[in-house]
C-alpha cells in the first residue's frame, strides 16, 4: 500500500516508517523540517513538507494515498485546548478526503480514560466527545466516518512506548528525580501504568493496517500494568538515587505537568489485540529497559 503518514519522524512514527517499509509498503511521510525529510528521504520514503497546521498539505497527501496513519500531535501540555483542535482538525480533513473511499485510516490514541482504575480493554469505547475533550474527542470522532466508508481502527498507546533514545514521559520523569535528587512515585505507588516496546508498538502498526477491520480498536500494550513505584525504583537504581512516595496534593508541586498522570491507575489489556492482529510482544520489558541503563546517560 501508498501509506501517507503524520509524525513520521517522531518516536512511534519513525519506528512505523521502518516497519512499512521493511513489509514491502510505499511511505509518504509528512516532514515538517529539512533534518525530518532527509531523514526520511535516507530510508526510501517520499517526502512531503508540512505540519499539523497544514491541513490542505495533509488532505492533499491523503487523496494521494492508499492508506494514512495519523499519528502527529502537537503534544502541548501547557496548554492542551492548542493540541485539541489541531489533532480534531487533521481527522477531521482525514476522514472528509477518505470518505466514500473504503480506505484504511489508523490514528493514534491512547490507553487512559475509559476506566481509571479497571482495566481497559478493546470493547470499552472512549468517552471524550467533542472538541473540548482530551485530543479533541479525535478517536470517536474518526469512529464516526466508518459509516462514511472508511475504514477506521484506533490505535490506543500504552503511556510509556519506551525503547533507548525515549524522550517521552519516562524520559521526564527521569530528568525530573535527577533535577531533584530523589525518584519519587504518588502516594502508595500502586496505581499501575501500561507498557509497550517502541519495536512492538510498530508492529501492530503496521498489522492493523493489513488486518483491522473498520472500527476496531487495538491496544498497543504489552505490559496491562506496571505499580509505578516500581517504574521509580528502577529510576532510582538507574541514578543512585533514594525512592520515596510523594503525597497526592503534593504531586503537582513535584512533578510538574506530568504529576496528575502519575498518579492515574491505567491498565489496559492487548489481549483481544493479540488474538485479532496474531501478534504476539517480543520487545524487552520497561524494566529491562532501565535497567539497561540508556535512559540515564546525560
Amino acid at each position: 500500500m501508498r501509506v501517507f503518514v503524520t509524525g513520521a519522524s517522531g518516536w512511534i512514527g519513525s519506528a512505523a516508517v521502518d516497519e512499512l517499509l521493511a513489509a514491502g509498503h510505499e511511505v509518504v511521510g509528512l516532514a515538517r523540517s529539512e533534518a525530518s525529510a532527509a531523514s526520511l528521504g535516507a530510508k526510501g520514503a517520499q517526502v512531503r513538507r508540512g505540519d499539523l497546521d497544514d491541513l490542505e498539505g495533509i488532505r492533499a497527501g491523503a487523496a494521494d494515498s492508499e492508506a494514512v496513519l495519523h499519528l502527529a500531535n502537537k503534544h502541548d501540555f501547557n496548554n492542551p485546548a492548542v493540541s485539541n483542535k489541531a489533532e480534531r482538525d487533521a481527522v477531521q480533513a482525514i476522514g472528509d478526503v477518505l470518505a466514500g473511499s473504503g480506505r484504511p485510516f489508523l490514528l493514534a490514541s491512547g490507553v487512559a480514560g475509559p476506566r481509571l482504575g479497571q482495566v481497559t480493554t478493546e470493547n470499552d469505547r472512549s468517552p471524550f466527545h467533542g472538541p473540548d475533550s482530551p485530543r479533541g474527542g479525535s478517536e470517536n470522532l474518526a469512529l464516526e466516518y466508518v459509516d462514511r466508508d472508511v475504514s477506521t481502527v484506533s490505535v490506543r498507546f500504552a503511556p510509556t512506548v519506551h525503547g533507548a533514545g525515549d524522550h517521552g514521559f519516562i524520559a521526564a520523569l527521569v530528568g525530573i528525580a535527577r533535577a531533584k535528587g530523589v525518584a519519587g512515585y504518588v502516594a502508595d505507588g500502586l496505581n499501575r501504568w501500561p507498557a509497550i516496546h517502541r519495536s512492538d508498538a510498530a508492529q501492530i502498526i503496521r498489522l492493523g493496517l493489513e488486518k483491522a477491520p473498520a472500527g476496531t480498536l487495538l491496544h498497543a500494550v504489552s505490559e496491562e500494568g506496571i505499580p509505578t513505584r516500581e517504574i521509580a525504583a528502577a529510576i532510582g537504581r538507574g541514578l543512585d538515587l533514594p525512592v520515596a512516595s510523594i503525597a497526592a496534593a503534593d504531586a503537582q508541586e513535584h512533578f510538574g505537568w506530568i504529576g496528575a498522570f502519575f498518579g492515574m491507575d491505567i491498565p489496559a489489556s492487548s489481549v483481544l489485540t493479540q488474538e485479532l492482529l496474531g501478534w504476539t510482544p517480543s520487545g524487552p520489558t520497561l524494566i529491562q529497559d532501565l535497567d539497561a541503563g540508556p535512559y540515564f546517560r546525560v
